[in-house]
């Protein structure tokens, strides 16, 4: 059984700042890569960011490089992301998920509003 639940999100100014968060419930979180994800209204899902097991290795999508920051405590289960400088663009859905299934992002929080007025 696999729970994942975010929060922080919110309504933000452009160039300020929000730290997302998301709680895991399930076994053995540190032997998992996570990973944020974004839905825009009428957008496909996008990758946010990804972060391995121990928190030693990171992605970011090319928007979001420099201004967001994807990391773990495997001790509280849970993954954050900090995102700075935020802009009117960032406002989606967003979305935490675990790769339990080596191939896949197979598990999935409701996700939380962050809208960035300009």
């Amino acid at each position: 059984q696999v729970q994942l639940e975010e929060s922080g999100g919110g309504l933000v100014q452009a160039g300020g700042s929000l730290r997302l968060s998301c709680a895991a419930s399930m076994r053995a979180f540190s032997m998992y890569p996570m990973a944020w994800f974004r839905q825009a209204p009428g957008k496909e899902r996008e990758l946010v960011a990804t972060i391995d097991r121990s928190g030693g290795s990171t992605y970011y999508v090319d928007s979001v490089k420099g201004r967001f920051t994807i990391s773990r405590d495997n001790a509280k289960n849970t993954v954050y992301l900090q995102m700075n400088s935020l802009k009117p663009e960032d406002t989606a859905v967003y979305y935490c998920a675990v790769r339990v299934n080596p191939s896949k992002y197979d598990y999935w929080g409701q996700g939380t509003q962050v809208t960035v007025s300009s």
